[in-house]
């Protein structure tokens, strides 16, 4: 099945459907999710952004902006993952209490609206790897086009180019909570220290970029051919990384890898 054919699938699936909120977070596949959902159903179309801890700085006025972009109703709403005390906690299937408790409010924001379907948007190439959220959305019947139709990250891409979407080559942004090993716990503090570290490092022009933490231990990830630039600045960044609560800086040498806390799970 072609990307044009694919994407006229899932604009059908959706008018069958009368109705739709989209979970939207404003990446790529959020807002091709969204922008077909609006070719689908017009105003009955309601995106729905979660202003989270676990929200990357930024990310919430970028959902913003592509909302007006694409011409969708949007709605945000606050969502405290760390109220779910199993979350916090930070299990190997920390994602599934997140969505859990992220669908439970979607499903009161549906109900009030006179909205009957909620969807989501993981892709078909997401399932190949540990996806313990996607179980969650499975239990609570959550509609996933992208899984109905084998639409893979790289297909959304195109799609998002032929929509003339603005966050066609946005690079992926994994909630912060992705920034720390399981098990260790996770906290308010925490969360800000690696989300204003992220943000240092992309105003110096590092764009794809991940700080994870360990302990209050940073393990930058960026990309290889970067390295040497980070090194030249290496004290400057240092500095910054300290004072914003890192007892120890350090590059990791393999680069950024999407999902690296993962490899664990497979060296068991």
């Amino acid at each position: 099945m072609t990307i044009d054919n694919k994407m006229h699938s899932i604009i059908e699936a959706l008018k069958e459907r009368d109705s739709a909120l989209v979970a939207f977070s404003g990446g790529v596949d959020s807002s091709v999710l969204a922008a077909l959902a609006v070719r689908a159903l017009g105003d009955r179309a309601l995106a729905v952004t979660a202003d989270a801890p676990t929200l990357a700085p930024g990310e919430l006025e970028g959902a913003k902006r592509i909302a007006k972009e694409i011409r969708i109703k949007h709605m945000v709403i606050f969502y405290d993952e760390l109220s779910e005390p199993e979350f916090a906690k930070n299990p190997v299937d920390r994602c599934y209490y997140c969505k859990k408790g992220l669908i439970r409010e979607l499903k009161k924001i549906a109900q009030k609206q006179g909205i009957n379907t909620i969807i989501e948007g993981t892709n078909y190439s997401d399932m190949k790897g540990h996806r313990p959220g996607h179980r969650a959305v499975t239990e609570e019947d959550i509609y996933n086009p992208y899984i109905e139709f084998s639409v893979t990250k790289e297909e959304i891409r195109a799609m998002a180019h032929k929509l003339n979407l603005s966050v066609a080559d946005k690079p992926s942004m994994a909630c912060l909570s992705s920034r720390f090993p399981y098990g260790q716990a996770i906290t308010h503090e925490a969360l800000k220290r690696v989300g204003d570290a992220e943000v240092y490092l992309r105003n110096m022009g590092f764009e794809v970029v991940r700080v994870r933490d360990h302990e209050g231990i940073a393990r930058i990830e960026i990309m290889p051919d970067e390295m040497p630039r980070l090194l030249e600045m290496r004290d400057e960044v240092a500095v910054e990384l300290k004072k914003l609560g890192f007892s120890y800086v350090t590059l990791d040498i393999l680069g950024f890898r999407s999902g690296s806390m993962d490899e664990v799970l497979y060296n068991l």
